[in-house]
């Protein structure tokens, strides 16, 4: 969902139109692949074109194309929810996520550490996996670093 005519798509699909704060929101997350900006950073991004923009429509934005499948609304346990454009509609897994307990960094990591345990729940179960969703919660090499702690490798 990478491109902004699968964007475009969508929203015809769920009769909205895209306007240019919209379009300006969506192009900020295609801007940065692989981050996960929460509603306040977002704000603060489409500020820059449109200054007068509040916090409602960005919610509002945020809130449609999460329905919209557009964006993946993800938490992970700061206090706040947190978006990224959304991989789930390309039929690949998701990526997961490694988060520091300490700054609140979020990396990703492509991995897919449970294909076996998929296979073994559909042979076992009859159960298919479409999905699912991996988080580890640490702390990161830098904030190790900083703590004096050991950094194994």
């Amino acid at each position: 969902m990478a491109q902004l005519s699968s964007v475009y798509r969508r929203l015809e699909e769920g009769r909205r139109r895209l306007t240019p704060q919209r379009e300006r929101i969506i192009k900020i997350f295609l801007e940065r692949p692989g981050q996960h900006l929460s509603a306040e950073e977002v704000h603060q991004l489409v500020k820059r074109d449109f200054r007068d923009i509040g916090m409602a429509t960005v919610y509002r934005a945020l809130e449609l194309f999460t329905q919209l499948e557009i964006l993946q609304r993800i938490h992970f346990n700061d206090g706040r929810a947190r978006y990224e454009i959304n991989r789930h509609t390309t039929n690949v897994h998701r990526h997961h996520h490694l988060v520091c307990l300490r700054c609140g960094r979020v990396e990703e990591f492509q991995e897919d550490l449970l294909d076996d345990m998929e296979d073994r729940l559909a042979r076992e179960r009859g159960f298919q996996v479409v999905d699912h969703e991996l988080k580890f919660y640490g702390t990161c090499q830098q904030c190790n670093r900083k703590q004096g702690g050991r950094v194994l490798s």
